[in-house]
Order: structure tokens, then sequence, then C-alpha cells
């Protein structure tokens, strides 16, 4: 049986972007960066939502730039993905398909041979609020931004128990927890 683990880049303040849209103070260097690449070697599909599918189909044509960034780039490709909306009519990357409502029985069904990425907080929510995840990594980044979009549901609780971290030059911390 596989996990669905919740991966996020987050502010101190638990915030993925501020209140302007921006998550620029989240990119990461390259040491953050390998270790992201590790992370994403263990996904088997990737669960998003709309918003942030968007964002990661620029990964769909990215061939140039640092070593550490292709590898990203090809571990992306590679990698099967649902795309939840109800307004995507088509997607822009291959391996993709979209899903129109969130079910929990076929995110468990697709658990069963592999491990799943989920990614976007609205469809988080849905997947935490369903008892569907197994674990929450965080790679938290030494910044306040002081509001924006929350990476974990709000009015939404349970206990966690830590897994792992690790401390990167940066300052950016990962933490990997699981849920229950």
């Amino acid at each position: 049986m596989g996990k669905l683990i919740c991966t996020g880049i987050t502010s101190l303040d638990g915030y993925i972007e501020d209140e302007s849209g921006s998550f620029a103070w989240s990119e990461p260097d390259d040491e953050v960066h390998a270790f992201a690449n590790e992370l994403e070697r263990g996904a088997g599909l990737h669960l998003y939502g709309r918003r942030l599918y968007d964002v990661m189909t620029f990964w769909e044509d990215f061939h140039d730039g640092p070593a550490v960034q292709r590898e990203y780039a090809e571990l992306w490709r590679a990698t099967d993905k649902v795309v939840f909306s109800t307004t995507l009519t088509e997607v822009r990357s291959a391996r993709t398909r979209v899903e129109r409502t969130f079910d929990p029985e076929a995110v468990r069904a697709w658990k069963q041979d592999r491990d799943l990425d989920i990614g976007g907080p609205e469809l988080a929510a849905h997947a935490f609020r369903a008892g569907l995840v197994d674990e929450v990594q965080l790679l938290v980044n030494p910044v306040i931004v002081g509001g924006g979009k929350p990476f974990l549901p709000v009015g939404w609780r349970t206990g966690l128990t830590l897994l792992a971290e690790r401390r990167f030059t940066s300052g950016v911390v990962h933490l990997r927890y699981q849920v229950g």
C-alpha cells in the first residue's frame, strides 16, 4: 500500500504564497533543489489543483538551465499527473488527465500500488478531511510573509509525529511528519 504525501514549500508562518500571490521568496537553492529531486523520485502520481498545475507546467518544456533543475524537470515529466478542475478543458503536459471532482475512493484505489503526492491547498484540504493524507513534508523557508495562502487547511486539526528533519545551509528546514 502506498502513501498519500502532502508536500509544500512554505514560509515560517505557514504560507505557500504571500498576500500578492508571489512565491518568489521560496525558490530553492541547488542544495534544497537536489533534495527536492530525491523527494520527487518517490512520487508515483501527482494530484494537483488547477492553479498549482498551471505553475508546474513550467517544467514540461524546461530543458536548459542548471543541472539540478533539468533533473527535476525530467522527473516531473516522467511522473503521472491528475489535475482536479471543473474549468480546465485540456492539459498542457504529457502523462496528465483531468478529473472534475475529488473522489476519495479513487484516491484510495490509486494508493494501492504507489505513493501519491498531493499539492494545492484546496485540493489537499479535501484529502485531509477525508482522512487520506499519510504524511506531510514541508520545506520551511526562513521568511515570514505575514499573510497569503496557507499551506494547511484552516479549521482542521490532527496530531502529527515527527519522522525526519534536515537543515540546509540556506536556513531552509525540511520536516517530515506522519499524520494521526
